[in-house]
């Protein structure tokens, strides 16, 4: 099936490119986009007539874009979701939530222009590219914790496991700790009690010539 594009396509054409796409993708992407016309005799006419306007119209859309672009790229948004201790989430994080909270971060911004190729299913930061414009892509990160200070670890570096191999070594140490405080208590009581001479009781003391070698 032949289209007249009326916009810059990623991997199709230009504006005013004649291209063959398959019936399907015309029909379910470009035409209801508005990103293209059946290529009949009317539509480029149509397209002919009107093209200094089309292109003017995506001069100043394009502009606008770069403008959005300038202050979006590079930015990091922090998206809080439940997950296992092994980093998986429960669930996945959509176009549409990555739209909501960079809106919320004052940047208008369309799910329709989130580009995500797989689902975002783990804890960890992900690059993810937004489409402003047909010529117009910026990148931003997504920190996706569970909490706020986890969101604040990860972005000084620091992975899911390795976050959870410090709070395994630092629960080891309190343990360790905690035995070493018993077994130096236990030894004080017995310097004490050395030192105060304590005499030892009388199941001590039968224990004591119990052990005692027989003449």
């Amino acid at each position: 099936m032949q289209v007249i594009l009326l916009e810059r396509v990623a991997k199709l054409g230009q504006m005013g490119d004649v291209v063959d796409v398959k019936p399907g993708y015309a029909r379910n992407f470009l035409l209801p986009q508005k990103k293209a016309l059946t290529a009949s005799k009317s539509n480029i006419a149509d397209f002919e007539a009107q093209k200094a306007q089309l292109e003017a119209r995506n001069l100043e859309t394009k502009k606008e874009a770069e403008a959005l672009g300038e202050k979006l790229d590079g930015q990091q948004f922090i998206v809080i979701r439940q997950a296992s201790d092994g980093g998986n989430l429960y669930g996945s994080v959509t176009p549409r939530d990555v739209a909501d909270v960079a809106t919320e971060e004052g940047f208008t911004v369309d799910r329709k222009q989130i580009v995500i190729p797989a689902p975002i299913k783990e804890l960890g930061l992900h690059d993810v590219h937004v489409s402003l414009h047909p010529e117009v892509d910026v990148v931003v990160q997504l920190n996706v914790a569970r909490s706020a200070e986890e969101a604040e670890l990860q972005a000084s570096g620091k992975s899911i496991q390795e976050l959870a191999a410090e709070e395994e070594a630092a629960a080891e140490f309190e343990i360790q700790e905690l035995f070493d405080d018993i077994g130096a208590a236990a030894s004080d009581d017995d310097d004490l009690a050395e030192a105060a001479g304590i005499a030892p009781t009388e199941g001590e003391e039968a224990s004591e010539e119990a052990d005692e070698p027989k003449a």
